[in-house]
């Protein structure tokens, strides 16, 4: 794949120009997993993700969570609730910096 992930194309095309298989958009950087938690804003979605943080003092973990907007591609079709996998990108805009590349099927994230 010319993105440098493993990630499968889509199967339906589109003609977004900020789509990283189907437009001139290039990824690089990380790539993080989580779930799409809005999908209320236009080819946005925001992904949160959670994970454990040890607190030294009382030999414990606390849940921590973040919460990543994402461009969202046309072709992916996503809902609320899908767990996608989003890598990083050039800034899209003040606050957008990663773009969703693939649908995870099946698999809880941790």
């Amino acid at each position: 794949m010319a993105l440098g992930y493993d990630v499968p194309e889509p199967e339906t095309a589109c003609t977004d120009a900020n789509c990283p298989f189907h437009g001139t958009l290039s990824v690089r950087g990380q790539a993080l997993e989580g779930r799409v938690e809005s999908t209320s804003m236009d080819k946005t979605v925001v992904v949160e993700r959670e994970y454990d943080v040890r607190v030294p003092k009382y030999d414990r973990y606390m849940k921590r969570r973040s919460r990543v907007p994402a461009h969202a591609p046309p072709c992916l079709d996503l809902e609320v609730g899908d767990t996608v996998r989003i890598a990083e990108t050039r800034p899209l805009s003040k606050t957008k910096s990663h773009v969703v590349v693939e649908r995870v099927d099946g698999e809880e994230v941790a």
